[in-house]
């Protein structure tokens, strides 16, 4: 089973979080990016861009976080957190 849980912080405070699971035989890249995209959905954001800073955090730690600059529109909150919890 594959976890990823997504979390939303404002003032160094946890404001919303969600996990996604999956349990597909996809790749664990399609399966990173399928989460993303519902963990967005479910927190109604728009989809982060993944910048070379993003990924070199993600492959070293399998924890990355989306700040303002990975959005296109404005957000409301410091930045969304990623982290894998179970592979």
């Amino acid at each position: 089973m594959f976890r990823l849980w997504a979390k939303i912080f404002k003032d160094n405070r946890l404001i919303r979080d969600t996990v996604v699971c999956d349990d597909t035989d996809d790749t664990r890249t399609h399966k990173v990016f399928n989460a993303l995209d519902k963990a967005c959905y479910e927190l109604d954001l728009g989809k982060p861009i993944w910048l070379d800073a993003t990924v070199a955090e993600f492959k070293r730690h399998s924890k990355t976080r989306f700040r303002a600059d990975n959005f296109i529109e404005d957000i409301d909150f410091d930045y969304l957190e990623i982290q894998i919890i179970e592979e």
